[in-house]
């Protein structure tokens, strides 16, 4: 299976479904309208200037739009035919885009995908409104539909949903405390990583899965399966996103540089594993270079270095490998064999072995 094929392939359906939902330009005749009528008038131009510009400027740059993809390969597993949930599927990748309108704001980022941030094109105000708009747009398949999905299916929808949200801002106050030093970062461990990353990457991850499991008539316990397996996922992915962030060239030229996060003093996985197994000197010049916050080339390769010296990039690269694996030992046995299945197997290992 040519996974980045069906990965393109994917993504120009799901932008398809997106617009849909989200038009590029709101008219009176949009899904939204005829769901959540106005009760005076439709100030379109307001609208369409701080809510669809925003937003399709934004995707348009791009992305992988891997979890709907993960999304419509479990529909498949299960049995069912993907065309028949995609509409649903757009729901965790249209949420992803808006925490990285978000993300972008409280990072005090510069660029994203090779442009400047949305907040630096539309100012703060529109930005922080377009991105939390991007929480629940997505949700309107879900209330067109409604007389289709049996309720008790719906509600354990809703619920998944309600629930990984908390988690998500569970994730980013961790991030953030950490970053900030509002926390004593520099005492996090393996476990405190996981669980910030289960919480704010794992998150859209288990949510596309375990939604896409509830559509498609999985049981309780293939539902929770899928949803561990798909975390482990979303953790594997942004473990690689650190390990390219210091390794990748192509990578980071859309970013700006090498040791983007070095630059917000981000502790990832390579930083602990190397703040533990470190040279008392070598911890002290890797956490003095973190809390700078610094965008000198040099200081940053100088991080990048200490990392590289203690095996940290090899080694979170391993772990990523295994997390998956073995989640993946635990779904697979209650998945019936087919060629579906096979593709979830190939897709999972070509995230965390990306190199872009």
């Amino acid at each position: 299976m040519d996974i980045e094929r069906f990965l393109e392939k994917k993504a120009a359906l799901i932008d398809k479904v997106i617009e849909k939902y989200i038009p590029r330009k709101f008219s009176e005749k949009a899904i939204l309208f005829k769901l959540n009528p106005p009760q005076y008038t439709y100030n379109l131009d307001a609208l369409n200037k701080t809510i669809a510009e925003p937003i399709w400027e934004f995707l348009d740059r791009g992305g992988k739009r891997w979890r709907p993809a993960l999304f419509l390969l479990i529909c498949e597993a299960l049995g069912k035919r993907s065309e028949d949930f995609v509409d649903f599927a757009i729901i965790p990748e249209v949420i992803h885009n808006g925490t990285l309108m978000v993300d972008d704001i409280e990072d005090s980022s510069e660029f994203r995908r090779g442009k400047p941030c949305t907040y630096k094109i539309y100012g703060l105000d529109t930005a922080i409104n377009a991105g939390n708009a991007m929480y629940y747009l997505p949700l309107l398949p879900l209330i067109e539909k409604r007389d289709e999905i049996p309720s008790e299916k719906l509600h354990k929808v809703y619920e998944i949903y309600v629930q990984e949200m908390i988690s998500l801002s569970l994730g980013q106050a961790m991030d953030i405390a950490w970053h900030r030093g509002l926390a004593n970062a520099d005492k996090i461990d393996e476990k405190d990583y996981l669980q910030m990353c289960a919480y704010k990457t794992g998150t859209l991850a288990r949510m596309a899965a375990k939604i896409a499991a509830v559509l498609a008539d999985a049981n309780d316990e293939l539902v929770e399966k899928l949803g561990s397996f798909a975390e482990s996922i979303g953790i594997a992915f942004q473990m690689q996103d650190d390990i390219l962030d210091i390794t990748s060239k192509e990578f980071v030229e859309k970013k700006g540089g090498y040791g983007q996060d070095i630059t917000e003093g981000k502790r990832s996985l390579i930083v602990i594993h190397t703040l533990k197994i470190a040279k008392v000197e070598d911890k002290k010049r890797i956490v003095e270079i973190l809390n700078m916050h610094t965008s000198d080339q040099k200081l940053k390769d100088e991080a990048i270095a200490i990392m590289k010296k203690y095996g940290s990039v090899e080694y979170v690269k391993r772990f990523a490998r295994k997390i998956v694996e073995e989640s993946w030992s635990e779904a697979e046995k209650l998945l019936s064999k087919s060629d579906a299945k096979e593709k979830l197997n190939a897709f999972a290992r070509f995230l965390i072995e990306r190199k872009i």
